[in-house]
């Protein structure tokens, strides 16, 4: 077990003398008033352009200390896969809720600079939108395929160059399921381009559920483990196809054991 999510060591367990038996109680009004409060700081630091990595890692770690205070319990492991690369990488995982945004900050920034793939409406999401911007993110519309395709590489490639990891969630959508057949290759692609190394993420963040009507504020359930998962790293040959589908099979794998606890 390692003293903090940020360390260099390979993995982290949340320590369960973390929780407080009185916010386990009430585990989303502790959760939402709390993520709320750092959620309007940073957004007022990130207008003023004021909100740099040193503060997007703290307000990161903020998010994950809130979780397991009302008893949210981490699982990560295979941090070393990316923290002893020398070069940037393109991160490929599944999408599964609103913290794995929040939570790669502290996890993954750390180590080495890096930026999402996200869409639009992130970017003109009330309050949040500032912080998102600060990240200098590559945005795609969800709309248009080929401009989407085009931005990716093109945006993707320039940051890589430069030294700058890069986070895609290749689904379109953000579920609890993961299904293959939604999971396209345009990570597998971007790396394949770049000549970068791919890192797959596999990662299991239902703990922070959906809501109605306003998706990113469903119900907290420390009950659920939340787990995040780094592969091996991989270069990408001839198409991709095959580290595609390993990428696919790397994601079930931890999905179904996982599952099983």
């Amino acid at each position: 077990m390692t003293s903090s999510i940020t360390s260099s060591d390979d993995s982290y367990v949340t320590n369960p003398a973390r929780a407080s038996n009185i916010f386990h109680a009430v585990p989303s009004l502790y959760f939402y008033f709390r993520m709320l409060g750092s959620v309007f700081g940073a957004s007022r630091m990130a207008k003023k352009k004021k909100f740099f990595q040193k503060e997007w890692i703290e307000n990161s770690l903020k998010i994950i200390r809130y979780l397991e205070t009302v008893g949210c319990r981490f699982f990560v492991d295979g941090k070393k896969n990316f923290i002893d690369l020398g070069d940037p990488c393109v991160f490929v995982g599944n999408h599964m809720s609103t913290m794995e945004t929040f939570a790669l900050g502290a996890i993954i920034r750390p180590h080495r600079p890096v930026t999402f793939v996200i869409k639009d409406s992130l970017i003109r999401y009330p309050i949040f939108k500032h912080i998102m911007i600060s990240r200098n993110p590559i945005v795609v519309s969800r709309k248009k395929p080929r401009d989407d395709f085009k931005a990716v590489m093109e945006q993707g490639e320039e940051k890589l160059s430069s030294g700058v990891s890069i986070v895609v969630f290749p689904q379109s959508v953000r579920t609890p399921v993961f299904d293959p057949e939604q999971f396209n290759s345009i990570g597998v692609k971007l790396a394949r381009k770049a000549q970068v190394p791919l890192i797959p993420l596999a990662l299991k963040t239902d703990a922070w559920g959906a809501g109605w009507p306003v998706k990113d504020f469903g119900r907290i359930r420390p009950e659920r483990l939340i787990h995040f998962s780094f592969g091996k790293p991989m270069m990408i040959e001839g198409n991709g196809k095959k580290e595609h589908q390993q990428i696919i099979n790397f994601i079930s794998g931890r999905m179904d054991n996982w599952n099983k606890m």
